[in-house]
């Protein structure tokens, strides 16, 4: 977890001060915005909205309260809201214009962190019902990393906006594990499904 605080400061720290690592960011991020297939980048960059994500970690939460899990499901709610209450003030705050508009509030990427949390808390959620329960997690950082590319394609948010959304809502996701942990299972666990 201090690694992904340090992560998150550093780069609060260059974009909020005007840094030469906003200014990289920047130039890589013009280079960037519009590669690739737009139908493709597009449905990327909406594996982070929250109509598409938090269906997603609904129904891991309906399933494991079926399966009889309390603590768990309430942990993974608690995590998905900490995303705006976590992500807001720093938008507003920093107040950085995006890539392709003069509009400010792009930093942190609240996409990117909804993503983060809610493919996150369900391969938690899901994790001790699979027979390969180390293919949940994997799932959800490919889900998290494709929606990250998308929205740069895309041209929606700079590179560091979606590294600084991912390392904020990581803390959310490091306590949910470590709580979950102490509840009846561990992330990972693996036990065959019931």
């Amino acid at each position: 977890m201090s690694g992904l605080s340090a992560v998150f400061a550093l780069t609060t720290w260059q974009i909020a001060t005007d840094g030469p690592l906003r200014r990289l960011d920047e130039r890589a991020g013009r280079a960037l915005a519009g590669g690739g297939p737009a139908g493709l980048t597009e449905f990327l960059a909406d594996l982070g909205n929250m109509q598409v994500a938090l269906p997603v970690l609904g129904c891991a939460i309906v399933w494991a309260l079926v399966r009889g899990e309390r603590r768990a499901p309430l942990l993974a709610a608690l995590a998905m809201a900490a995303v705006p209450l976590l992500v807001v003030p720093l938008k507003e705050w920093i107040a950085r214009p995006g890539p392709l508009t003069d509009a400010v509030g792009y930093y942190p990427s609240g996409h990117a962190a909804t993503a983060a949390v809610a493919y996150g808390a369900a391969a938690f959620l899901l994790s001790p019902y699979v027979r390969r329960a180390w293919m949940m997690p994997v799932a959800a950082v490919l889900l998290t990393v494709a929606t990250g590319i998308g929205l740069v394609l895309r041209g929606y948010h700079w590179p560091l906006d979606v590294t600084a959304g991912w390392c904020l809502c990581g803390v959310p996701l490091v306590a949910l594990r470590v709580l979950g942990r102490r509840a009846a299972r561990g992330f990972g666990a693996a036990q065959p499904p019931k």
